[in-house]
């Protein structure tokens, strides 16, 4: 080899080989509130458990190393080591994450837990993922189950949705707001509070502490306590990087997973307060009466064959719950 090569393969080598002991870097996806934000407490759990054990860590505030697309692109190239992150986001890889979101699939987040770890739904989701560069290392509750939030009028049953134009993360929830009688729009999530008070978008579909976490309450009057499904994100990671690990660091970071895991569970427990919270920013709630959440199941139900995932996924998600 010529002096030359030699040395550029000498310096790549080494870079490589200090790859796993740089800084981790962690990009957030929520302000960096340990109260109202589930997202963040597994974060912030997960960074202190690294540094604590030998990993040094930082958390960078949301948008710092761009949007959801961007933090995605860096993971997987291997220029980011962790991200929070939607679960629709690493979809364009596998669509079977999209069980996590059919709307009055599961019953908890026990039953989320249960089909992820003890029915093995998250490494079959890996099995995909990995390949193209990104590890789902954990599944994080942002809260209570998702409901409607709207700026025009109380929603009180399937029928009451006729007319509204929610805002959508993607093709497929539009097609549950189809579902439900109403349209709907893809907005980015940074365009959510102009596309409110402009009319672009009438509503979302979200957990309820968002709205009060965001700044919302200013244009966001009314919430169904709809409870369609478990209010989910994920974190990811640079395969590239977790496997570049030593032994010793890949356990530090199973280890740091596993402790954040159990503190976002914990979190959820203290959610109880968050409806009196949205009373008090002027945000009336209606509650579904059994008939009513009966119909929303119903019309939902309407998406699970004609959705994104086969029927054959659906099965797999219904076996790992113990159906």
């Amino acid at each position: 080899m010529k002096p030359m090569k030699l040395l550029a393969a000498t310096a790549m080598a080494l870079v490589m080989a200090s790859t796993a002991q740089a800084q981790v870097k962690i990009a957030l996806d929520s302000p960096a509130d340990l109260d109202g934000s589930g997202s963040y407490v597994w974060a912030h759990v997960f960074a202190n458990h690294l540094n604590e054990n030998g990993v040094e860590a930082e958390e960078y505030q949301r948008g710092a190393l761009g949007g959801d697309d961007e933090v995605f692109d860096q993971v997987s190239q291997g220029l980011l080591e962790v991200g929070m992150a939607p679960l629709n986001i690493v979809a364009s890889i596998d669509p079977l994450i999209f069980g996590l979101r059919l709307p009055y699939f599961f019953a908890d987040m026990e039953e989320v837990d249960r089909a992820l770890y003890d029915g093995g739904m998250l490494a079959r989701i890996n099995e995909a993922t990995t390949p193209a560069g990104v590890r789902v290392l954990g599944v994080n509750t942002v809260g209570p189950a998702t409901g409607i939030f709207n700026t025009r009028r109380p929603v009180s049953s399937v029928e009451d949705m006729a007319g509204l134009r929610m805002r959508a993360l993607d093709e497929s929830q539009i097609d549950l707001f189809r579902a439900w009688g109403a349209a709907g729009t893809i907005v980015s999530w940074a365009e959510v509070p102009n596309a409110l008070q402009t009319g672009v978008a009438d509503g979302y579909l979200n957990p309820a502490f968002v709205p009060l976490l965001f700044g919302h309450t200013e244009f966001i009057k009314h919430f169904t306590d709809a409870a369609v499904s478990p209010s989910l994100r994920i974190t990811i990671v640079s395969e590239d990087w977790y496997q570049g690990l030593s032994d010793d660091e890949r356990a530090v970071v199973d280890a740091a997973a596993q402790a954040a895991d159990a503190a976002n569970r914990e979190w959820l427990g203290t959610q109880d307060g968050v409806i009196d919270q949205l009373i008090e920013a002027g945000v009336e709630v209606t509650e579904l009466t059994p008939e009513a959440r009966t119909a929303f199941q119903e019309a939902s139900a309407a998406t699970y064959a004609d959705g994104v995932l086969s029927a054959e996924q659906i099965a797999e998600w219904e076996a790992a719950i113990g159906r």
